[in-house]
C-alpha cells in the first residue's frame, strides 16, 4: 500500500499522459553498468534530444546527479528504457533498472514509465556508423543516443494518447 500522494513505482504511459503539467519537459534514461545516458524533451514533448551522460559510481551519486539533472531542465517524468531479451521475458539487466527505479523513488516524487528499449543500442549504432562517425566518437555518444531513441519512442507514443497535454 501507498502512502497518500505517493504514485506507484512505475506507471502506465497512459497514466504519466495525465500526471504532466503542460509545457514540462520529459527526461528518458539508458541506464547501464557502467554509463546513465540522458535525452530531454521540448516543452512541447515532440522532439527527444540527447543531453548528457553519467558515469556511474554508486547508488547514492547516480541518483543525486539524475535528481538534480531533471530539477535543472524542469522535468514533469522519467521514461526509463527497459530491456528486456528478445523474447519479452525480463532478465538480469531489466531486473537491475527495475531495482534502480525502486530505489529512486524514495528519492523523489517524480512519476516513472517503461519504455522497451530492445534494439535501441544497436539501431543508434547503425545510424551513427551510417553517417561515418568514428568508434571513438561513437564510444562517446551511443549512450545519451539511445537515451534520445527511448524517448522518441514514448513521446511519440505519448503524442498519440487523447489525455497527452
Amino acid at each position: 500500500m501507498l502512502a497518500k500522494n505517493m504514485s506507484p513505482v512505475v506507471q502506465p504511459l497512459e497514466e504519466i499522459a495525465r500526471l504532466l503539467p503542460i509545457r514540462s519537459r520529459v527526461m528518458g534514461l539508458d541506464l547501464g553498468t557502467k554509463t546513465i545516458g540522458l535525452a530531454l524533451s521540448d516543452v512541447e514533448r515532440r522532439l527527444a534530444s540527447p543531453l548528457d551522460t553519467i558515469k556511474r559510481t554508486k547508488f547514492s551519486q547516480d541518483a543525486t546527479t539524475l535528481i538534480r539533472r531533471a530539477h535543472d531542465f524542469e522535468v514533469g517524468a522519467l521514461i526509463f528504457g527497459l530491456p528486456l531479451n528478445m523474447d519479452g521475458s525480463s532478465g538480469p539487466r531489466a531486473q537491475a533498472t527495475e531495482a534502480f527505479m525502486r530505489n529512486l523513488r524514495k528519492l523523489t516524487d517524480l512519476p516513472f514509465a517503461f519504455w522497451d528499449e530492445r534494439l535501441s543500442t544497436a539501431a543508434v549504432t547503425r545510424d551513427l556508423i551510417a553517417n561515418d562517425v568514428s568508434r571513438a566518437k561513437r564510444a562517446d555518444v551511443i549512450d545519451r543516443m539511445a537515451a534520445a531513441y527511448i524517448l522518441q519512442g514514448a513521446l511519440d507514443r505519448l503524442s498519440r494518447l487523447p489525455d497527452a497535454r
